[in-house]
């Protein structure tokens, strides 16, 4: 028996989207927190719902996760993750091995409006050439992750402005 930790194979979170998201955001793949609780963006520092709070000017981080999904999308805003499943132990991106990217071919079918894609940090927004290439508007992002402490909240929300 050894010490270290496996490295896990993880399967990622299912999209929220619908025909009225006109705005992505893409992550990479879900943190630890967001796996155990198979919510986006579920640990408690992480600055993705206080900044998406302040874009709708809607308290979506105040609200049950339950909730918070209906309102998100009545906004036009979705979530997903560029990778669907991958090898990973702890939370960091630079942790991930054997990467699968979710399938994305039925994206403009799903959601005829979408205009904008937003990749919450660099990870995820290796594949902004991608995206670009079917025509979307693409902005790669800082990361909300508490680990991309660079930046401060009022910082970030900044540059996340750029998706509206």
């Amino acid at each position: 028996m050894t010490n270290k930790q496996e490295t896990l194979a993880l399967a990622g979170l299912a999209p929220v989207i619908d025909v009225r998201t006109r705005i992505l955001i893409l992550g990479s793949f879900p943190g630890a927190a967001s796996l155990a609780a198979q919510q986006y963006y579920a640990h408690p520092r992480n600055a993705l719902w206080p900044i998406l709070s302040a874009l709708t000017g809607e308290d979506l981080a105040g609200l049950p996760y339950a909730k918070r999904l209906p309102r998100l999308l009545a906004h036009g805003f979705g979530l997903w993750d560029v990778l669907g499943a991958c090898e990973r132990e702890g939370s960091l991106d630079s942790a991930i091995r054997k990467p699968a990217a979710n399938d994305f071919a039925r994206l403009r079918e799903l959601c005829p409006l979408l205009e904008t894609v937003g990749f919450n940090g660099q990870t995820s927004g290796k594949f902004a050439p991608q995206f670009a290439a079917e025509g979307y508007r693409t902005l790669v992002l800082p990361s909300t992750s508490p680990a991309h402490a660079s930046l401060t909240l009022v910082q970030k929300l900044e540059h996340w402005k750029l998706l509206l």
